[in-house]
Formats: structure tokens, C-alpha cells, sequence
């Protein structure tokens, strides 16, 4: 490779230069996601050059009017002067638990559906109760590659956990894997995301059998992250209580948490409201220990009246009617939410396609022997460059992602890139900063 320094660059060399020193930041290409955005803004503004920014995974498309119409509605009748129940509405609720039997063939008690300030909230909420139920043996085991700020979450709460890059224990390979962590006993949770953020992995039904198997047996609670709910393009999964359903766990396990975001399948990120989906029988478990701390064993009641309760008294009340409106027209076959985001994947096979043909590779690229889906995320990697030297480089490019090293992947060489903020009008600047990148770096 060519070690020669080019500032002949698509985005001023020397400006992007200098906002990296008064970033602060020691290494861009380790940056925080919201690092990275602030660096990307400041470039922005001082250059007048739009970056392809691929950094953060946010909507790219408008939220749908069926919710912003009710959520409208509910202001009007005055709904913001009014506490919501800690446990959600009683409509949403029911809409939530129609939804999880209409689209992942699961029965779940209304009890067990809560809305929470996105499934941020959700998460954390999980792991705060980890803590109360075990002092000593609460450790999180994460399926990585995955979401960042969760194991931010349990930093910040100062619980332990563990991490493994599932991308060579695909298939019957996960179980010799889990069971080498899970077998020592000291861990409550395991947790993932499917599809996955950042590569982009669906586990196929024997890996989440295995989940749910060793799961059984270590008495262990698995936490699904389904973020991205739907998002598999290569099944539809649109069709209200018919085959094939989303995959999940829940199938082979009792002892589940769901994590069911709003904010891509139904682009309304900005109004902070996911679903806690928690399994009848982890709902209705009884624990001595949260009777010794709260005065009363149930795992539901504590993660309603003490857990929920003490972090935000409950979700924002408009925002729940919004989705109640969204759920129950896609319970009824109204509303096909799966078909308004299915130009993530368009986008994300042609930018793929951009990146193959400039010198780089794709990172994750199977599902065990299944080509992988095109979706929200895709990961690349150039030869001869890390991730996070790749990341910086990409600055005087005028392109965005984040190192995959940061989401606790062991293929240090690649990048993330989110597909959401790119439009097809982008697609001719993303090539030639591309072609540029390729021919300095030869």
C-alpha cells in the first residue's frame, strides 16, 4: 500500500485536520457514535460539504400518519396533563400482545407488555433487576457483535459481564460455546440482537433452539434485542398471523425478555417508545431475594412498581397512543409496516455493491452457507487498513461509519455502515469518494 500522506482529498485536508484536533479525540476511530456525529457536524459546517454519513443508525423515512394522527389526537383531548399508568395503557397493551402472537406466533399475557422510553430504557430496566435478583451471581453474556451503549448500560451500573463474536460458533458450534461461560454459573442474562447491529446476522433456528436449550438449563434469562423487528428481507414477515413469523427464542425457552423497538421498523425513533415483552412465567417467578429488598418476591410487579417506576414513572403519554394506533392497524392487516421499510435493503445491495467494486470487502458476509440479507447494516473492510484506521481516513472522504471493534466484534479490520441517511441522490458522491479513496490508497 501507498504510506505517502495524499491531501488531495474530496473534503478539505487541512480542515478536517484541524477539527480532529480540537475534537479532543485520542482516536477518532474509536469514538463513541455521538462522538463521531459532533466530528462529522463540525466538518460539515466549516467545509459546506455534505458528508455520506453512515455513522448513526437512525430512520431515514417518515413516520407513518396513522400514529402521528393519533398521537395529534390524544394531545388535543389533553392527554399531557394526565400521569400514564407505570405499566402502559390498557389498549396498548393488548395491541402489544396481539402483536407478538400475530407476528412471532408467541401468547404473552397483556400483564407482560409494557411500553418503555425506547428499548434503551427496556434494557437497562432488565439489567437493574438482574442486579436485585442475585448479588453475586448477576453476569450478562453478551452474543456479540452488538449494540454499544448496552454494555455502556452495565458500566455504568458497574456489573460484570462477558462477550464472544458468534461469527465462528455459527450453528451446533454455539452450544460447546455458551455452555463454556454459562457452565461456572454466574450468569442471569444473555443477550443479543436479531438481525443483528452491527453485522447484520439472523441466528436460524437451530442457533436460537441452542440459546433456548442452554438457557433451560443454566436458568439463565435471555434478553432478545429485536431492534430491527421484521428486517430480514429475504422472508416476508408482514402478514399478520401467518407463517413464517419472526424468529425468536421464545419458542424454546420460558425465560425470555423481548426488546421490541419503534424506532425502524416504524421509523419513529423520536418519540422514544419500545416494548418490554416479558414471559408469562418469568412475569409471574417469585424470588426471595426482591421480597428481602421491595417487600413483595414477583419479578413483574418489581419491574413495574420498582424498577419502571424509579427511572422515568412511566412512558410519555402521547407517544402510546401513537403506537397503540400503528399496532392495531397492522394487527388488522391495515397498515403493511414491513412494506414502507424495505428500501433499507434496496439501499444497502447497491452501496454494497460501491464498496465491492472500490478494493473493499464485505466483513459478515453468511448466515452459516446462506448469503446474508441486505438491510439496515453491512460491514466492510479495505486491505491493509484497521477499522480504525479506516474510519479516519474516511473523514477526508467525506464518509462516515463506526469501528466494529467498539461493538465488542473480533474483526478488527472492518467498519459498520448504517444505510439509513443515504438517499439514491447521494449514491454518485458515495462512488467517487469511494474511487478516490481506492486510487490513493492502491
Amino acid at each position: 500500500m501507498n504510506t505517502e500522506i495524499n491531501t488531495n482529498t474530496p473534503i478539505n485536508y487541512e480542515v478536517v485536520k484541524q477539527k480532529i484536533k480540537e475534537s479532543g479525540l485520542k482516536n477518532v476511530g474509536s469514538a463513541s457514535i455521538r462522538e463521531l456525529v459532533r466530528l462529522v457536524n463540525e466538518i460539515e459546517s466549516e467545509t459546506g460539504d455534505k458528508f455520506v454519513r453512515m455513522e448513526m443508525g437512525v430512520p431515514g423515512l417518515m413516520p407513518p400518519e396513522v400514529g402521528t394522527n393519533a398521537e395529534i389526537e390524544a394531545l388535543k383531548k389533553g392527554v399531557a396533563s394526565k400521569y400514564p399508568m407505570i405499566d402502559g395503557i390498557p389498549q396498548l397493551k393488548d395491541e402489544i400482545s396481539l402483536f407478538v402472537k400475530n407476528f412471532l406466533d408467541i401468547d404473552v399475557n397483556r400483564n407482560g407488555c409494557i411500553p418503555t422510553v425506547g428499548s434503551m430504557q427496556g434494557g437497562f430496566a432488565v439489567f437493574l433487576m438482574s442486579q436485585n435478583i442475585s448479588k453475586t451471581n448477576n453476569k450478562t453474556l453478551f452474543i456479540d457483535p452488538g449494540f454499544p451503549v448496552q454494555k455502556q448500560q452495565l458500566d455504568v451500573l458497574s456489573l460484570d459481564y462477558d462477550t464472544f463474536d458468534v461469527y465462528n460458533y455459527r450453528g451446533n458450534n454455539l452450544r460447546e460455546k455458551l455452555e463454556s461461560y454459562l457452565s461456572d454459573g454466574s450468569y442471569t442474562t444473555i443477550i443479543y440482537s436479531n438481525p443483528n447491529n452491527p453485522s447484520w446476522i439472523c441466528f436460524s433456528e437451530t442457533e436460537l433452539q441452542i440459546i433456548g436449550e442452554v438457557s433451560n438449563k443454566y436458568n439463565v434469562t435471555v434478553v432478545e434485542d429485536l431492534a430491527y423487528f421484521a428486517m430480514d428481507f429475504r422472508k416476508d414477515y408482514s402478514k399478520p398471523g401467518q407463517a413464517p413469523y419472526q424468529p425468536t427464542v421464545a419458542k424454546y425457552t420460558d425465560n425470555w425478555i423481548l426488546l421490541i423497538s419503534s424506532s425502524k421498523s416504524f421509523s419513529y425513533a423520536g418519540q422514544r417508545i419500545g416494548m418490554l415483552v416479558i414471559s408469562d412465567t418469568l412475569y409471574n417467578k417469585q424470588f426471595d431475594s426482591l421480597k428481602e429488598k421491595f417487600g413483595n418476591s414477583g419479578f413483574g410487579y418489581n419491574m413495574v412498581y420498582k424498577i419502571l417506576y424509579s427511572l422515568s414513572s412511566g412512558t410519555s403519554h402521547s407517544p402510546q397512543y401513537g403506537l397503540y394506533a400503528m399496532l392495531k392497524a397492522v394487527n388488522s392487516g391495515k397498515f403493511n409496516f414491513v412494506d414502507d421499510i424495505k428500501v433499507y435493503g434496496e439501499r444497502a445491495g447497491m452501496m454494497k455493491k460501491l464498496f465491492v467494486e472500490n478494493g473493499f470487502k464485505i466483513v459478515y458476509d453468511k448466515d452459516e452457507d446462506e448469503p446474508l440479507a441486505d438491510g439496515f447494516y453491512f460491514t466492510v473492510s479495505y486491505p491493509g487498513l484497521t477499522g480504525e484506521e479506516l474510519i479516519e481516513e474516511f473523514m477526508y472522504y467525506g464518509i462516515s461509519a463506526i469501528s466494529l471493534k467498539i461493538t465488542g466484534s473480533e474483526r478488527t479490520e472492518g467498519i459498520r455502515a448504517c444505510v439509513s441517511q443515504t438517499s439514491k441522490e447521494q449514491f454518485a458522491d458515495l462512488e467517487y469518494r469511494l474511487k478516490e479513496f481506492n486510487k490513493n490508497h492502491k
